[in-house]
C-alpha cells in the first residue's frame, strides 16, 4: 500500500528543484515507489571536499533534498508543509568519483513530525552514508 496522499511526480520534482541548491549541486530524482524516493548527485567539483572524495555535507543536502521531497508527499492537511527540524548523518565510507545514490524510506508519518531513513550507496551498492531526517509539519506559510 503506498504511503502518498499526493503521488510524487519525477518532473515536477526536478523542476521545483532545477534554481536551487539541488539543481546546482548535479542531484537528480530517479525512481518512486511506493514508500520510497530514490535520486542521485555525482561525485565531482560540485560535491568533493578538498582532499578530493565526496563532502560530508554534500551528503547530507542528498539525504535532505531526498526526505524532504517525499515527507511533503505524505501530508494529510493540504494547509501543511514539512520542513527539516533536525538530521544526522553516518559517514561510512569514502567516495572520490562516479554517482552516490539516495533512497528515502519513512519510518514515521504522523500529523506534526515525520521521521525518514535515507541510504546512500555508492555505485557497487555498498553504504556510504546512512542519514535520519526528522520533519516538522507545520502551517503552510502565507
Amino acid at each position: 500500500m503506498a504511503i502518498w496522499t499526493r503521488t510524487p511526480n519525477l518532473e515536477q520534482m526536478m523542476e521545483a528543484s532545477r534554481k536551487t541548491a539541488v539543481g546546482h549541486m548535479g542531484i537528480e530524482y530517479l525512481e518512486v515507489g511506493d514508500n520510497y524516493v530514490k535520486g542521485r548527485m555525482p561525485v565531482d567539483e560540485r560535491t568533493v571536499q578538498p582532499f578530493g572524495i565526496l563532502h560530508g555535507g554534500a551528503s547530507v543536502v542528498l539525504a535532505e533534498t531526498l526526505g524532504s521531497m517525499a515527507a511533503n508527499c505524505c501530508l494529510k492537511d493540504p494547509g501543511t508543509v514539512a520542513v527539516g527540524l533536525e538530521i544526522n548523518a553516518n559517514h561510512i565510507r569514502p567516495v572520490s568519483k562516479g554517482w552516490v545514490y539516495g533512497t528515502a524510506t519513512a519510518l514515521h508519518i504522523g500529523s506534526a513530525t515525520q521521521v525518514w531513513e535515507i541510504r546512500i550507496e555508492n555505485e557497487e551498492g555498498k553504504t556510504t552514508c546512512i542519514s535520519r531526517l526528522t520533519m516538522a509539519v507545520t502551517k503552510r506559510p502565507g
